[in-house]
C-alpha cells in the first residue's frame, strides 16, 4: 500500500530505543534533557520542552501565554484542529482569516481587515497562530510587523515545517515567533510515535510550560528543607499530563540526526511531481519562492475537477483499487459542526479555503517512497484526468 505519508525507521533508530529501555528510568529520565538539547540547538531556541503531542503543545502555550475568556485567536481554516482548539482549552475564543491561495497559508492583508473588524466592536486580538501550511513558510517578515504594531502574540505552528528553511534559516520560526510548537507524529519530518514539543526564547513562558507539563508539580526545593521532609512535592497550579517517555526522546533524538537527509528527498520527489504536472491545464504544484525551502510534510497538488472525466470522490476510490491512498489537507475548520454550531461560521466566509479544499489532493510523500512507485502514481493520475 502506498499511503500519503508513512514514517522511516533504520537500525540506528530501533537500537537508540532498545538501548534506553535498559536505563533505570524509562520516563523523566536522561533521554528527556538529551532530545530537547538537540533540538534547541538545531532550531536556535533558548528553551525547548518536550511534551506528549502537537495538540499538547499547543494548549500549553496557549495557557503559558495568557489566553483567557473575552480573548480573540486568530488561525487559518486550512490546518488541523488543534490549533483553533488550543484557543477553546484556554476559554479563549478562536476566529479564523482566510488563506492566500498563492501559499496556501493565512494571508497577512486579510489579517490586517480582521484586526480592523475587532477594533470598531473594541475588541483586540490576543495572539495569531500561523501555520506553516504542508511545510511552506508563512509570510513571517509580514506577520512580525503586524505583531509588533497592533501588540499581537505569534504562535507558529511549525509541525508541518520541520526542516524547512526560510530566508536560507532553518532556525527561522524560533526568531520570528513567541513560541513555535513541533508534532512528531509518524507522518512529520521526524517522529517519536506521538510527541511534540514548544520552543520558544521566553524563560518565563518555558518555566510555565515545564511546570504545566506534569500537574503543576515543583520539587526544587532548598537541601534544608528537603533534609525534614524528603518525599515533599508540592502543586503550585493545576498542570497536565502531557510528559512524554524516555525512550520516545530517544528515538527522536535519532530521528533528527537524519532530518536533513528526510527533507532532501522529500524534495527531490516534489520535484518529479512538479515536473510532471506544472505546465498541464487544471493542475496547479505546490508554490514556490526564492530562499524559501518546502519541508514537503505533504504535497497539496490543485485539481479542476470540473474540467476533468472524474468527480474527485471516483478519483479517490480508483487510485485506492490500485493501492494509492491519497488524502485531503484539510477539511476547512470553519465548516466543522462543532464550529459551525458553537461560533456561527457561515460556510462561504472563508471561500479561498473552499476554493482550495474543492480542488486539493495530497499525494504520497515520505522519505521511503521509490522513484518507480512516484512514476506510477503520476501515470495513474493522468490516466484517471484524461490526461495525455
Amino acid at each position: 500500500m502506498i499511503s500519503y505519508g508513512r514514517q522511516y525507521l533504520d537500525r540506528s533508530d530501533i537500537n537508540s530505543v532498545l538501548k534506553s529501555l535498559k536505563n533505570n528510568l524509562i520516563t523523566q529520565g536522561p533521554e528527556i534533557q538529551k532530545f530537547e538539547n538537540s533540538l534547541k540547538n538545531k532550531f536556535g531556541s533558548k528553551f525547548c520542552c518536550v511534551v506528549s503531542s502537537g495538540t499538547a503543545a499547543l494548549h500549553l502555550s496557549g495557557n503559558a501565554l495568557g489566553w483567557k475568556k473575552n480573548d480573540v485567536i486568530l488561525t487559518s481554516p486550512i490546518g488541523f484542529l488543534a490549533s483553533p482548539n488550543s484557543a477553546i482549552y484556554n476559554g479563549a475564543k478562536p476566529d479564523f482569516v482566510d488563506i492566500d491561495l498563492k501559499t496556501y497559508n493565512i494571508d497577512p492583508k486579510k489579517i490586517i481587515k480582521k484586526i480592523q473588524k475587532y477594533k470598531k466592536l473594541k475588541k483586540k486580538i490576543k495572539a495569531i497562530i500561523a501555520v506553516d501550511y504542508g511545510g511552506f513558510p508563512c509570510d513571517w517578515k509580514a506577520l512580525k510587523k503586524i505583531s509588533k504594531k497592533y501588540k499581537i502574540q505569534l504562535v507558529n505552528d511549525n509541525c508541518h515545517a520541520i526542516g524547512a528553511k526560510f530566508y536560507g534559516d532553518i532556525k527561522y520560526a524560533c526568531k520570528y515567533a513567541d513560541v513555535v510548537t513541533h508534532s512528531y507524529h509518524p507522518v512529520k519530518s521526524i517522529t517519536t510515535g506521538e510527541g511534540g514539543s514548544v520552543l520558544t526564547n521566553n524563560k518565563k513562558i518555558y518555566e510555565k510550560i515545564k511546570l504545566l507539563r506534569s500537574h503543576g508539580i515543583l520539587k526544587n526545593f532548598s537541601k534544608t528543607k528537603l533534609k525534614k521532609t524528603p518525599w515533599l512535592y508540592e502543586m503550585s497550579t493545576l498542570g497536565y499530563n502531557y510528559r512524554i517517555t524516555d525512550f520516545q526522546c530517544a528515538l527522536g533524538t535519532s530521528q533528527l540526526k537524519k532530518l536533513e537527509k528526510f527533507i532532501i528527498r522529500r524534495n527531490k520527489i516534489a520535484s518529479i511531481y512538479d515536473s510532471a504536472f506544472k505546465n498541464i491545464n487544471g493542475f496547479i504544484t505546490p508554490p514556490k519562492r526564492k530562499k524559501i525551502r518546502n519541508a514537503y510534510h505533504l504535497y497539496p497538488l490543485l485539481i479542476d475537477f470540473k474540467k476533468m472525466k472524474i468527480s474527485k470522490f471516483n478519483f479517490f476510490n480508483k487510485l485506492k483499487e490500485r493501492n494509492i491512498h491519497l488524502q485531503v489537507h484539510y477539511t476547512p475548520m470553519h465548516t466543522q459542526p462543532f464550529y459551525k454550531k458553537k461560533f456561527g461560521f457561515k460556510k462561504k466566509a472563508f471561500p479561498n479555503s473552499l476554493k482550495f479544499y474543492e480542488k486539493t489532493v495530497s499525494l504520497p510523500i515520505y522519505y521511503g517512497l521509490k522513484d518507480e512507485e512516484v512514476y506510477k502514481i503520476i501515470k495513474y493520475i493522468k490516466k484517471l484526468t484524461g490526461v495525455k
